[in-house]
């Protein structure tokens, strides 16, 4: 039997979807563009168990997309905080803004508009137009590239140009004109509950009797793996510094990298793993510019011990998408209730800034020859 095409493909998906499919996810039957743009956003690459929670929370903080456009930046960063791929954050805040400044904070209607916000890519925009205006748009996110590309057989890593112009095709010529919310919840729905990376239930797939990769024994073989590449593995020493009162030395990240407008330790590159332990002119460097930056002239003599001891100290590795990251951490306790600390819960903190002060509190610092010492003046 051939795969099935059009509005064949779109009723088998769509009985599915009202007798399989999943009913009780909060944004859904709810007709509310806010909710679902909200819920889609959060959505990408990150699975449902871990959005429901910062969903919610988002809801009872931001009711309505013009209440979102109004609230500081850091309040948005700070519940988004773990949920990570930070850029999401900032573009939903962004988006909101525009909601308001453009469209009397009602979210457009038609996919270009939509496409026009800050965040919203047309994938995103076809997911809002349909589920929440019924507009037949196409959708072509990470599960239904895996179900398209499965049951049409097409070989090919997803991203690329060729492979991923024939799945923009196939979404479109099979998206529906009754019922396309319901169609589009059934796609992602199929990839997530049955069509999944691994041991897929192809038993309980409306489209198994047509499902190309199914028939040539080829369903663990597709959607083809990304070619491999390397990812760069970046080493850093990180500066925790703990008052008294149990606040940390936090500094905000302005610049445009992974951790914009999060709130983090310390922390400096140097160099590789292997040139790490020989590497002491610039550790000697980056210790004294802490010192002089934070004004921690008294423990400077402290500062130079733990300096020399971090050779012997395990490697922390932090593991993002396209970066491997390896801190090594050095540790100071400072008196009273430092000024320049804050409490971790009040601002927004990426999980490695969690990870460094886990790490630092099973650490022992090995006793230094005074000759070891480091000149940080």
């Amino acid at each position: 039997m051939s795969p099935l095409t059009g509005e064949a493909f779109g009723e088998v998906l769509v009985r599915w979807q009202k007798r399989h499919g999943r009913q009780s996810l909060p944004w859904q039957h709810t007709g509310d563009a806010y909710k679902v743009w909200l819920s889609e956003v959060m959505l990408q690459q990150t699975q449902v168990t871990t959005v429901l929670g910062y969903y919610t929370r988002f809801l009872q903080a931001y009711p309505t997309v013009s209440d979102l456009a109004a609230a500081p930046e850091q309040d948005v960063m700070q519940l988004w905080a773990g949920l990570g791929y930070y850029t999401r954050a900032r573009n939903l805040h962004a988006c909101a803004k525009q909601v308001v400044a453009r469209f009397d904070g009602q979210f457009p209607r038609t996919v270009s508009e939509l496409e026009s916000l800050p965040g919203i890519g047309q994938s995103t925009a076809g997911a809002i137009a349909s589920l929440a205006y019924g507009v037949p748009a196409p959708i072509l996110d990470g599960n239904v590239k895996r179900v398209f590309c499965r049951y049409y057989g097409i070989e090919g890593y997803p991203e690329q140009t060729t492979i991923k112009k024939t799945l923009w095709e196939i979404a479109d010529a099979n998206v529906p004109a009754q019922q396309p919310g319901v169609y589009n919840q059934a796609l992602m729905d199929l990839g997530a509950t049955c069509c999944v990376p691994r041991n897929p239930a192809c038993s309980a797939c409306p489209l198994m009797q047509s499902c190309v990769a199914l028939g040539k024994g080829m369903v663990g073989l597709l959607p083809t793996p990304k070619p491999k590449k390397a990812r760069p593995e970046l080493y850093f020493v990180s500066l925790i510094v703990e008052d008294e009162g149990g606040g940390v030395l936090l500094e905000l990240q302005t610049d445009k990298a992974v951790w914009q407008g999060l709130w983090t330790t310390p922390f400096e590159a140097c160099g590789s793993q292997g040139g790490f332990a020989d590497d002491f002119d610039n550790l000697t460097r980056i210790a004294a510019v802490w010192v002089e930056r934070y004004g921690l002239q008294a423990h400077r003599v402290e500062l130079e011990h733990q300096l020399r001891a971090l050779q012997g100290q395990p490697w922390l590795v932090h593991e993002l998408t396209h970066r491997k990251m390896h801190f090594k951490v050095l540790r100071l306790k400072v008196p009273g209730a430092w000024a320049a600390c804050h409490s971790v819960g009040d601002k927004p903190v990426p999980k490695i800034v969690h990870k460094l002060l886990g790490q630092v509190r099973v650490l022992t610092q090995a006793a230094v020859p005074q000759q070891n010492t480091l000149d940080l003046r």
